[in-house]
């Protein structure tokens, strides 16, 4: 991910204007209970921002082993990019309305294949907050197809279900602890999580406005799950489908921890898998040994 050592995991409102390169603003608005996105933007989002359909750019058909929200081909990632005018150059700044942690998917896409990308902090509130009465209506058309190249998912940036277990891999689990302690879960077949893995859950990074909470308590908030810097190489980050657990990898770069794997398959996909053990209740303390 060299090419995006000039722009941080995160951005803030007043810092869009110093970035260095054109900017695109990406709306990435998904719900897990079903509401659209498309329609949330057409309600009205960011003066120019484009709107990037997660089920169709940023996921390929579920499946069983994929889970709900697999990586799309890297063909059809190119080409949604391509279709919304983006460059390999720009830099995406992607926000929506719950703090940042759908955007990251996108972000987190973009910069594992070497393109620079930011979560906007505190999402669409922040930018209302600095700029009121500025959202609108009027969705921009690219002037023209973008120059968006195919890349390879990296693999060394992803690992499969069957390594979550392997003394030298700290499963990090990105959902609320209701979900995690198995107490309820609304989509998928089997409640609870990974065993032995640590519950981070990515919300709890935030402040009450969507904000990310000084890299002090965040770094905490890593410890108390069992991430520190000795062992945070060793972290695999999941969630329900890949989606929300790409924000504890943003989180995890921001605090100077390290940059993490991705199970993209997540909870949707483990827990439909009745040979994979499932754990219940709070997480265990604890961790592999330091990588």
């Amino acid at each position: 991910m060299d090419a995006c050592v000039d722009v941080p995991p995160f951005v803030r409102v007043e810092e869009l204007g110093g970035l260095p390169g054109r900017v695109v603003l990406a709306d990435v608005r998904w719900y897990l209970d079903g509401r659209s996105g498309r329609t949330a933007y057409e309600g009205g989002h960011l003066p120019g921002a484009v709107f990037v359909d997660l089920d169709r750019r940023l996921a390929g058909p579920p499946t069983p082993v994929g889970g709900r929200n697999p990586l799309p081909s890297p063909e059809v990632f190119s080409e949604g990019m391509r279709a919304l005018g983006i460059d390999d150059d720009d830099i995406v700044v992607a926000h929506d309305d719950q703090g940042g942690v759908i955007a990251a998917r996108l972000v987190w896409m973009l910069r594992v294949t070497g393109r620079r990308a930011a979560v906007l902090d505190g999402g669409l509130d922040a930018w209302t907050r600095v700029h009121p009465g500025s959202l609108t209506a009027d969705e921009p058309v690219p002037a023209r197809e973008g120059d968006f190249s195919v890349r390879p998912w990296p693999v060394e940036a992803l690992v499969e279900a069957d390594h979550l277990g392997r003394p030298d891999v700290l499963p990090v689990d990105a959902r609320n602890r209701d979900r995690f302690v198995g107490a309820q879960d609304p989509v998928d077949p089997r409640p609870g999580h990974v065993p032995g893995a640590a519950n981070i859950p990515c919300r709890e990074n935030l402040d009450g406005l969507g904000r990310l909470l000084p890299v002090p308590t965040i770094r905490d908030n890593f410890a108390a799950g069992g991430v520190v810097p000795e062992n945070a190489s060793t972290v695999v980050s999941y969630c329900g489908s890949g989606v929300t657990a790409c924000h504890n990898l943003l989180t995890l770069e921001h605090t100077g921890l390290g940059s993490g794997r991705l199970y993209v398959g997540g909870w949707s996909a483990y827990s439909r898998d009745e040979a994979r053990p499932v754990e219940t209740g709070p997480a265990r303390r604890g961790g592999p040994a330091p990588a």
